[in-house]
């Protein structure tokens, strides 16, 4: 179940606090980011994760990161977990803290104490939607998505929400995160499950190439359904559930995308024909993170010559550019090295002012793909940072 408060973080009249209740006997698993200056919440939440005591509960404030805060931000985020705690009957080390919004500024913790005794009061299970709304911040929209799958006959849901506009860029997943589903699962199995997913999904999407202090991806398995617990990986019923929790968490990667702040325009990166996945995935951020394509493609500018550019410092010493061929959508722009012979300036503009596009790299090596999922850049991206504090 899922509460709500106004606890007045950071703004008044705003929903900003969330607590999701679970019952006894739910799984999580969960990724994190790999900043090294991660937050308060992420340490103590690994850190109850590892204790192998059961999570009872997750505590979500935005308007304050609580990152880059020493030794006071982990007392407050502590203190945000013995409060939660004492309000559910559980152990301090059952709650999971998590935070988004502002780094390097103290946690304003007698605000969220105060707020959860308001969550405990708003708990329900079809809260999932003002839940979205009070895990944003730089959010234009509130991001959800859901699935029912049958597994062995029975019908499982799982749903998820999702913040994040800007600072995105995998590693984990530069993002909040949470996906549950009423199946029972196995501890190992949904680590796996939890990795799995991630790398196909929120490890796929970049807005601005930063990598937040805050990510986190977390998925409960609360066990209702009367399904038998899924184990074994190599099982229908785990590949079935994969991916219905991969469809749903990239409905969220993807919405994280299309709500980049400032963005005009939803770009997908597909580069096939590689020797891995690895080269692939090379190519194809370092045409996701060029400032110079992301503002063409604002433009409506078709400058395409800076997609080659980026593909050549991809950092692939052996690449042979005449084996490579470059599309915008199914029109060939380059191949054998240089502009394709049948390509118009015109039909790169055309394509351009679409609101959706699809680059296409064909390596000509092997039989490997990628594909990421990112935007433009435009004015509103420097307005929208320039002024998030003020």
């Amino acid at each position: 179940m899922l509460g709500v408060a106004e606890a007045g973080i950071r703004k008044p009249s705003r929903k900003d606090l969330v607590l999701i209740s679970l019952s006894e006997g739910s799984c999580v698993a969960g990724v994190f980011t790999k900043n090294r200056f991660c937050a308060a919440p992420v340490v103590i939440s690994r850190e109850h994760l590892a204790s192998g005591r059961p999570t009872r509960a997750l505590v979500v404030n935005t308007g304050n990161a609580n990152a880059g805060t020493g030794e006071d931000g982990l007392a407050r985020a502590y203190l945000t977990c013995d409060a939660a705690a004492a309000l559910l009957g559980c152990l301090p080390a059952e709650i999971l803290p998590f935070s988004t919004g502002v780094i390097m500024e103290p946690l304003p913790v007698d605000r969220v104490v105060a707020g959860l005794p308001i969550c405990v009061a708003d708990l329900s299970e079809t809260n999932w939607g003002r839940a979205a709304e009070a895990i944003m911040t730089t959010d234009t929209v509130a991001k959800a998505a859901s699935r029912i799958v049958a597994l062995s006959g029975q019908r499982v849901v799982v749903t998820g929400i999702a913040k994040g506009a800007g600072m995105i860029r995998p590693d984990m997943a530069t993002m909040l995160a949470f996906v549950a589903t009423d199946a029972a699962v196995s501890k190992p199995a949904l680590d796996r499950l939890v990795r799995e997913v991630t790398d196909r999904t929120f490890n796929r999407i970049t807005v601005d190439g930063d990598t937040s202090t805050n990510d986190a991806f977390m998925l409960m398995a609360t066990g209702k359904s009367t399904l038998p617990e899924v184990r074994s990986p190599a099982a229908a019923e785990y590949i079935a559930l994969r991916e219905a929790v991969t469809e749903v968490a990239t409905d969220l990667a993807q919405a994280i995308v299309r709500d980049g702040e400032g963005a005009t325009k939803f770009i997908e990166v597909r580069v096939v024909g590689g020797r891995s996945e690895e080269e692939c995935r090379r190519v194809a951020y370092s045409i996701a993170h060029s400032p110079l394509v992301k503002t063409a493609f604002f433009a409506s500018d078709p400058n395409l010559g800076r997609i080659l550019a980026a593909i050549g410092h991809a950092e692939i010493a052996d690449l042979d550019v005449g084996l490579l061929r470059l599309f915008l959508d199914d029109t060939l722009v380059a191949e054998l090295g240089g502009r394709a012979s049948g390509y118009r300036e015109e039909d790169g503009q055309r394509i351009l002012r679409q609101s959706e596009i699809t680059i296409r790299v064909e390596l000509g090596r092997g039989q490997d793909e990628v594909t990421v999922w990112t935007c433009d850049l435009s004015y509103d991206y420097v307005r929208i940072n320039a002024d998030y504090r003020t």
